[in-house]
């Protein structure tokens, strides 16, 4: 199964639980693309790679303070379990569920 999809996801925060819809779009060449849109808006993926059904990725994030976040995740059939490293506030986990899996 593909890590394409749209997956609803929560991320651990130190200002709590944050989610967001986190879309991933495999190119068929070991990279992805894609964002991550919550409450405080929408983070652009860069360097996204996919190797087997494990992702990294990072995100540039501005609000509430700029900050680059970097990720990782593994994708089990529907589920996308990882973390988002951030920086001096440490690593937050992040569990996703594909809403899209219909059409997957």
């Amino acid at each position: 199964m593909s890590v394409s999809g749209t997956y609803d996801c929560v991320t651990k925060t130190p200002m709590g639980d944050q989610k967001s819809v986190f879309t991933i779009e495999d190119n068929g060449d070991g990279t992805f693309t894609g964002n991550n849109a919550g409450q405080m808006g929408s983070m652009q993926v860069e360097d996204g790679k996919v190797d087997g059904n494990n992702l990294t990725w990072k995100m540039n994030m501005t609000v509430p303070m700029p900050m680059t976040l970097e990720g990782s995740a593994t994708v089990d059939g529907d589920t996308l379990t990882g973390s988002v490293n951030a920086g001096a506030f440490g690593s937050m986990a992040m569990t996703g569920t594909r809403s899209d899996a219909a059409k997957a």
